[in-house]
């Protein structure tokens, strides 16, 4: 098991963007930026198949509108998974939209949007996601705001079996990020720019076909971490709550007109929030 108190070089390769991505202060921060010719982007080196991830970002400020800043775990191929954190970026003094989902199997559209409850651009903010083979939690400074439960019992594909990479990226997605695509990305602003710092991984790195927490596989994790056995527990369910109550824009769960055929079964699952 990895337990990496990140540094930028160590840990990630800057995949795209001409030099908009930089890594600074001997590997303590990157930033990434957009202009009107590209965005930029980095992945990790390690591929992980569950874990524990922390990342603190520092948002795009003033007029984002237009602009995509995206944080996610992926693999690769037509039947990949991916565990998303994207953030729609907005006019001067308008909320930023916080968008998860959870693609298994290839298979996604099941979209959570949050409002958040500061602004994620005046300061660094604590995004995690934890991973592991019960459930996959969302949490923002430590405060849960999704879960998506491992359904498998029902029929629901469920990411375990493919390790991902963690990728972030900033682009200009102005055809439909703010307001459905009626907002355009002003280039006056530009450069737009968003810094990470102090990434943490607490995972099961895989290499070679095998897993770095267990010489057989990642199931028998030997001592297990706390994280590998984690589940939200009532305090932690409060919270969410709180945030999906007073905070949630937007459930796939609840809506009927999308799935005129009913809704996905982890919806109306005892099993899922």
């Amino acid at each position: 098991m990895a337990a990496s108190a990140g540094n930028f070089y160590q840990d990630f390769d800057i995949t795209w963007g001409d030099g908009r991505a930089k890594i600074l202060n001997n590997g303590e921060f990157l930033t990434l930026s957009l202009d009107k010719t590209s965005g930029s982007g980095f992945q990790s080196k390690n591929e992980y198949l569950f874990g524990k991830i922390d990342m603190q970002l520092k948002l795009v400020p003033g007029n984002s509108a237009g602009t995509v800043t995206a944080y996610y775990l992926s693999s690769q191929g037509p039947t990949h998974d991916e565990i998303d954190f994207e953030f729609l970026g907005n006019l001067s003094g308008d909320p930023y939209i916080l968008h998860t989902n959870v693609f298994s199997q290839g298979k996604g559209n099941r979209e959570q949007q949050f409002y958040l409850w500061f602004d994620p651009t005046a300061d660094f903010h604590t995004y995690s996601i934890l991973w592991n083979p019960q459930s996959i939690i969302f949490s923002v400074d430590g405060t849960p705001i999704r879960e998506f439960k491992n359904s498998e019992s029902i029929g629901v594909p469920y990411p375990k079996n493919q390790p991902m990479r963690i990728y972030s990226s900033l682009w200009n997605a102005d055809d439909w990020a703010t307001r459905g695509g009626l907002i355009k990305t002003d280039w006056t602003q530009a450069p737009f720019t968003a810094s990470y710092r102090n990434f943490n991984a607490d995972a099961c790195i895989w290499s070679s076909g095998a897993s770095s927490c267990s010489s057989n596989s990642p199931t028998s994790i030997s001592p297990s971490p706390d994280w590998y056995s984690q589940e939200l527990d009532s305090t932690s369910q409060g919270r969410m709550k709180w945030v999906q109550k007073n905070y949630m824009i937007y459930n796939y769960c609840t809506d009927t007109k999308r799935f005129p055929q009913g809704l996905p079964p982890e919806c109306t699952a005892t099993t899922t929030s």
